[in-house]
C-alpha cells in the first residue's frame, strides 16, 4: 500500500507523462499549508513546482477552482513579482482536483521587519496593474468594500458554532459593528487577498516573490497591506514569525504609498485593516468548528478537514487559532488599530 506521498508522486508522474512534459525527477515538498500539496519538478533548465489543490478556498468545484487559480497567476505575473504559470493539469481520476505548473522560486523565506520594504515594492507592483476590460473569472465586485463586509459577515455566522467563550464572541461582534458602512475612496485594483509573510520568498537579487496565489480579486489594496502586517499574519508562519512595532508597520505603509503615488486615505486603510483582521478571526472560528470533520471524498469546494494535512501542521494551526481568539490578543490588535489611525 503506497503512502500518501508516494501516491501523490505516482499520480503526478503519470499525468506528466500523458501530457508529454519532460522532467528529470520529482521531489515531494514539505506539507506546510491547508490548501495545496507541492511537488518540485527537476528539469533540464528551469525547475517547476506542481501545485496540487487539497480543496478550494474559493469554495469552487475542482475545474472552476483550477481555472480561477490559473487566472490569478496569469494576471499577477504581469507585475513581475510572482511565479510564471507554465501549464494546467486538468482534473482527472488521477488528479481529482488537477494542478498548476509554475516556476520554482529559489530563495529564502521573508524575514520581518527587514524584508518589509521588498514586500511593499512587490505589493505595489501588483496594485499598480491596470484593470483589464474583462475581469472574469476573478471576483470583481462593483462595491469591493461591501463585498468584504459581506464575506466577513458570512464567516461570522460560525462564531456561535465554534464553542467560543461568550465574552470573546461579544468582543468580536463589537469590532464588526465598528466597521464603517461605506468608504469614500474604495478604488479597486488587483489584490492577492493572501499576503501573510510566509507566502513570500526573497531571491538572490533581492526581490520578494509572492508564491501563493489562489484568492486574487479586484478589491481594496489596504486588505493586502493589512494581511502582510497584522499580528495575526506576522505570527502565523512558524518559520517567519515576528511581532512588528507600530513604527515598523507605519514605515511599511509609507514605503508602499511612496511606490504607488495616489493612495487611499488613512481612514480607508485602517478600515481595511480592521476588516482583514475580522476576516482572519471569523475564519479561525470557522476552522475551529470544521477541522474535525471527515474529509470530503467527493472533492467539493472548501474542505478544512484535518485528514488532508500533516498532523504537525494541524497542531500549529490549532495553536494559532486558539491564540488569536483569546481576549488578550483581541485587545492587543484593537489597541494597534487605534494607534495606526492616529499615525498614518
Amino acid at each position: 500500500m503506497p503512502t500518501p506521498v508516494e501516491a501523490r508522486l505516482q499520480a503526478l508522474k503519470s499525468t506528466l507523462q500523458q501530457a508529454g512534459i519532460a522532467y528529470q525527477s520529482l521531489s515531494s515538498m514539505a506539507d506546510t499549508g491547508l490548501a495545496h500539496d507541492h511537488v518540485w519538478i527537476h528539469r533540464d533548465g528551469n525547475d517547476w513546482v506542481a501545485r496540487l489543490p487539497k480543496q478550494s478556498q474559493m469554495n469552487l468545484a475542482p475545474a472552476d477552482n483550477l481555472a480561477y487559480e490559473a487566472a490569478c497567476y496569469k494576471r499577477a505575473s504581469q507585475g513581475r513579482h510572482v511565479p510564471h504559470l507554465h501549464g494546467v493539469l486538468s482534473v482527472s481520476v488521477t488528479l481529482p482536483r488537477g494542478g498548476l505548473l509554475v516556476d520554482a522560486v529559489k530563495g529564502r523565506l521573508a524575514q520581518l521587519p527587514q524584508d518589509l520594504p521588498r514586500i511593499a515594492e512587490t505589493l505595489a507592483s501588483l496594485h499598480r496593474l491596470a484593470l483589464p476590460e474583462h475581469t472574469e473569472p476573478l471576483l470583481a465586485p462593483a462595491d469591493p468594500w461591501q463585498a468584504m463586509r459581506d464575506e466577513v459577515s458570512r464567516q461570522a455566522e460560525w462564531l456561535e458554532k465554534a464553542d467560543l467563550n461568550t465574552e470573546i464572541i461579544v468582543r468580536i461582534r463589537d469590532e464588526l459593528d465598528a466597521l464603517p458602512s461605506t468608504l469614500s475612496d474604495a478604488k479597486r485594483c488587483l489584490i492577492s487577498f493572501d499576503t501573510h509573510p510566509g507566502n513570500f520568498l526573497v531571491t538572490q537579487d533581492g526581490r520578494a516573490i509572492l508564491v501563493d496565489l489562489e484568492k486574487c480579486r479586484y478589491g481594496l489594496p489596504g486588505i493586502d497591506l493589512a494581511h502582510t502586517s497584522l499580528y495575526t499574519s506576522t505570527t502565523w508562519d512558524v518559520n517567519s514569525q515576528a511581532v512588528l512595532t507600530m513604527d515598523e508597520v507605519i514605515t511599511f505603509y509609507r514605503r508602499w504609498q511612496a511606490s504607488m503615488g495616489e493612495t487611499p486615505s488613512a481612514e480607508t486603510l485602517v478600515a481595511c485593516r480592521r476588516a482583514t483582521w475580522l476576516w482572519s478571526l471569523t475564519w479561525c472560528a470557522k476552522w475551529r468548528a470544521q477541522y474535525l470533520h471527515s474529509r470530503d471524498t467527493e472533492y467539493r469546494g472548501q474542505d478544512w478537514s484535518a485528514e488532508l494535512t500533516d498532523a504537525a501542521v494541524i497542531a500549529h494551526v490549532r495553536d494559532r487559532v486558539e491564540h488569536y481568539l483569546s481576549l488578550p490578543i483581541i485587545d492587543h490588535v484593537h489597541s494597534e488599530l487605534q494607534c495606526l489611525q492616529a499615525s498614518l
